[in-house]
């Protein structure tokens, strides 16, 4: 799969669930470790966890198997690698704290779409 079409499964499994502030960073240009990044999150840390869970399911249905998937203990920052897709989703207060997006600012923020 490519990595547009992965982008798009993974907006797309996020926004079925009712994913809050999905947003889409290509960090093709910056890094070589992944393509996209897509940063979402949950009301709490159930939604959190179902968000991932989701994610991960439609991905293993469409054949694409997760790399690795961390923090689901404490469902507060869940991250679901998919090689050239890496997922975070966090409880709000979580993803104000860390501000991933600032790291990314130069990079072209897609939105919730995936399109700028």
């Amino acid at each position: 799969m490519q990595a547009e079409q992965l982008k798009d499964l993974v907006v797309n499994a996020l926004e079925n669930i009712k994913a809050q502030d999905v947003s889409v960073i290509d960090v093709r240009d910056r890094t070589s470790v992944t393509d996209f990044m897509v940063l979402a999150s949950g009301t709490s840390n159930r939604h959190v966890k179902s968000l991932a869970d989701s994610v991960v399911a439609e991905a293993k249905e469409q054949g694409v198997r997760p790399g690795n998937v961390e923090g689901a203990g404490g469902s507060e920052w869940i991250l679901v690698d998919l090689g050239d897709v890496v997922v975070h989703v966090m409880m709000p207060a979580t993803r104000e704290f860390y501000d991933l997006e600032r790291f990314w600012r130069d990079a072209p923020d897609l939105g919730a779409a995936g399109s700028e």
